[in-house]
């Protein structure tokens, strides 16, 4: 039998056609094929491929169990990738079969897709050898969340040295609070690290010039906070760079939105308490690698304010009437014990990621605010 005659028997054992069909296409009478069905009853599937062996293979697979896993992919898997299928067959259903058996029959049968891969050849970049010597950082727009209406931004920021990932969360659009919070994260739960990879989007870098060189000198509210955190931040200037955050995005994309989808989440906020407590954990377990060092390169943040670091911040000249100016809102700054009045003094104006503001002058916290510009505080001043 040759490739053609076999691919058309396994799609009519998919029911993606009719047997009747696929004699008709083949040019087979129905009773030839019918014979064909016959010897793979008895002698598997490598039946299909040689009649000459006169004892059968220790691969052969019964034909019920290949109709099993070529009709749960089609009822209930249809659009998951082979590996992912694959994991599944084994964890929930006892089905112990090769990925490279899975991954034949379900191409054969049409299925699964073949990929054809580039034939670039490139050399692998070596991973920093320590786990917080270099994270990556970076967001996908993706329909991560089957039937919501919209395509949300997966946010991730993974290691280096060991394609650990140390936060991940959906939110609406990628840009400055989504990636400020997700390094708060990391650094309350790891430390700080030392450098930080990223694309030239515009909340990570200014480019004054399309396709040209970052200005290193006006920096965005990320960039700034990098700096006094004392993180290097590094531009991609090629996206063969980002090729360890892109293939991360694939993986998650094949599996993350049937995952999603098959749990029966329809709303933000479960899809990332899911990834929280068993999406992320399942990355971390299965795909991460350990690193050629056993030390680690984070160090405690000690006693860095965070609070006034990891924000969206600006320099305001306080008004005669002791209010300053952010956006539609004026806060009111009140009498302050240790002087009479901040009129034309230059203040610092920081809205936190929760959405409240503070307003500063140096050291000192002179006023905290909720997100409508209303002090929540207001009788109290804090060291910052």
């Amino acid at each position: 039998m040759n490739l053609s005659s076999e691919v058309y028997i396994m799609r009519a054992m998919a029911k993606r056609i009719s047997w009747l069909d696929a004699a008709e296409i083949l040019g087979w009478s129905p009773r030839t094929l019918r014979r064909w069905r016959a010897r793979y009853r008895i002698r598997g599937y490598d039946g299909l491929f040689d009649r000459r062996k006169r004892r059968s293979s220790p691969r052969r697979v019964p034909m019920e169990t290949v109709e099993k896993v070529l009709g749960l992919y089609r009822e209930r898997y249809e659009g998951w990738n082979g590996r992912h299928f694959h994991e599944k067959l084994r964890e929930e259903h006892g089905i112990e079969l090769s990925y490279s058996w899975v991954k034949c029959a379900l191409q054969t049968a049409g299925l699964l897709p073949k990929r054809n891969r580039g034939r670039v050849h490139r050399l692998e970049r070596e991973r920093r050898p320590m786990r917080g010597m270099l994270l990556h950082v970076d967001g996908s727009t993706h329909d991560w969340i089957p039937g919501l209406g919209w395509q949300p931004d997966l946010i991730a920021l993974l290691d280096d040295a060991t394609s650990e990932v140390y936060e991940a969360f959906l939110c609406e659009e990628e840009g400055t609070k989504a990636i400020l919070s997700g390094l708060r994260s990391v650094i309350e739960k790891e430390g700080l690290f030392c450098s930080l990879y990223t694309d030239r989007g515009s909340h990570f870098f200014h480019t004054p010039e399309a396709g040209k060189g970052v200005d290193r000198e006006q920096l965005t509210q990320v960039g700034r906070a990098l700096a006094q955190l004392g993180i290097e931040h590094i531009p991609s200037y090629c996206p063969q760079g980002r090729g360890r955050m892109e293939r991360f995005f694939g993986t998650w994309r094949g599996r993350l939105p049937r995952e999603i989808q098959a749990a029966g989440i329809q709303t933000l906020e479960a899809a990332n308490e899911y990834i929280r407590k068993k999406f992320l954990p399942w990355h971390n377990r299965t795909l991460a690698v350990k690193p050629k060092e056993e030390e680690s390169a984070f160090v405690p943040a000690g006693g860095a304010d965070l609070d006034g670091i990891l924000c969206v911040q600006d320099d305001r000249i306080v008004g005669n009437d002791n209010t300053v100016h952010w956006g539609r809102k004026k806060p009111q700054i009140l009498p302050q014990s240790w002087r009479m009045g901040l009129a034309k003094c230059r203040v610092r104006v920081c809205e936190h990621l929760d959405g409240n503001l503070s307003v500063r002058y140096g050291h000192r916290i002179v006023g905290w605010y909720d997100s409508e510009g209303k002090p929540l505080e207001p009788h109290q001043t804090k060291a910052a």
